[in-house]
């Protein structure tokens, strides 16, 4: 299947996710993200999650993140040119919803792409190669392009991976990982 049809068939399988499904498979995704090796590194992009999307939760990640005392970077989105802006997260941060829905902070100490080393990547489908399809906005792509290139790339998910997704672009960057409710996918090796 190409993108749209992927896009199309993944946003109705999140639409059938009841509150427990998400709760119950972000709790699981978090829990098998503890069996990477990522966990050496001091700067972790994560996203916040669009609820009304059933998007994975990320709450348990955060709470991860902040017991093994890493710098937990949040990003803020300019839909004008699809670009983040990257902050640390603080007890200081003011965290507000745009009119996306998206909770993101309102400002902070910026952190530039080049020092983030790991990222959790918000998708909607991903293959058995590692691409993945988000959205359509190209907002992850542009960002992991500014990272450096050993950016260790972690996608979560409430699904499987699809056999392949059939318009991959030259400019989609690929995960290392994909971590599932039941299942971590390596595709790196790492």
């Amino acid at each position: 299947m190409n993108k749209k049809q992927l896009r199309l068939k993944y946003k109705k399988l999140r639409e059938i996710l009841s509150s427990d499904d998400v709760e119950e498979g972000s709790l699981e995704i978090a829990n098998n993200l503890l069996g990477l090796p990522i966990w050496g590194y001091s700067y972790y992009h994560l996203f916040l999650s669009i609820s009304e999307k059933r998007e994975v939760d990320t709450q348990a990640i955060l709470h991860i993140l902040q017991g093994k005392d890493k710098n937990i970077v949040l990003s803020k989105a300019n839909f004008d040119n699809g670009s983040l802006t990257n902050y640390l997260l603080t007890d200081a941060t003011v965290i507000k919803v745009n009119s996306w829905g998206i909770p993101e902070p309102v400002e902070g100490i910026e952190i530039p792409s080049n020092k983030i080393e790991v990222v959790f990547i918000p998708l909607l489908v991903f293959d058995e190669k590692g691409n993945r399809i988000g959205y359509g906005k190209g907002f992850y792509d542009r960002f992991l392009a500014e990272c450096p290139p050993e950016v260790v790339k972690v996608g979560l998910s409430f699904f499987d991976a699809e056999k392949e997704i059939a318009d991959v672009y030259p400019l989609d960057v690929p995960l290392d990982f994909c971590v599932t409710p039941e299942k971590i996918y390596n595709f790196k090796n790492l």
